[in-house]
């Protein structure tokens, strides 16, 4: 059992959307298809009213964020979104009836409708793909150039996101939430 998790140094972004092409190829989405599965996204400003500034780096990475208290497996009613033996949420697609609660649970824009299947689809951290065969990395990991994404077991101390978290600062989005995701953005 491995408990997956995700450190983004999300400065080191150029926006190359190699990670988003790589995981689209891998999981059969359609390549255009905005915020599917993963994304680049743009800050163009930070701080709050008045002292506002030109954001620094315009590019963050995201995707699900994979959460220990996940909103979206809360609301399902039928059970399609669940966690499977390793922690991670999961979608049984022959369950999902697209009533769309979980999109609407989600905080982080994570869900969306798959047109192929039409059902209810997110990021899996490929474990239904490349971890299924025996590969250690993602997709968006495994491509990209500058190095943005850690990949890897956070149970296991000798794990290089693990190493990684506990020698540099990080946070994870909407932490006020109470979500518990395994998404980390180091600093």
């Amino acid at each position: 059992m491995a408990r997956y998790g995700m450190a983004l140094d999300y400065k080191n972004c150029i926006n190359c959307k190699a990670c988003e092409t790589a995981c689209k190829e891998e999981n059969g989405v359609l390549l255009g298809a905005d915020n599917h599965r993963i994304w680049v996204g743009m800050k163009e400003i930070e701080g709050e009213y008045p002292n506002l500034s030109i954001a620094s780096n315009t590019f963050y990475p995201s995707q699900c964020q994979h959460c220990d208290e996940a909103p979206c497996q809360e609301v399902c009613p039928t059970n399609a979104t669940y966690y499977d033996k390793d922690g991670q949420v999961r979608i049984d697609a022959d369950k999902c009836i697209l009533c769309s609660y979980c999109i609407n649970a989600c905080p982080y824009d994570a869900r969306y409708v798959d047109d192929r299947t039409n059902t209810v689809d997110k990021c899996t951290f490929c474990t239904d793909t490349r971890l299924a065969r025996g590969e250690t990395t993602t997709a968006c990991q495994n491509t990209c150039p500058t190095k943005v994404r850690i990949f890897g077991d956070l149970d296991d101390p000798n794990s290089e996101i693990s190493q990684v978290l506990q020698n540099r600062e990080h946070f994870t989005l909407k932490s006020n939430l109470g979500t518990k995701p395994k998404l980390f953005y180091l600093i």
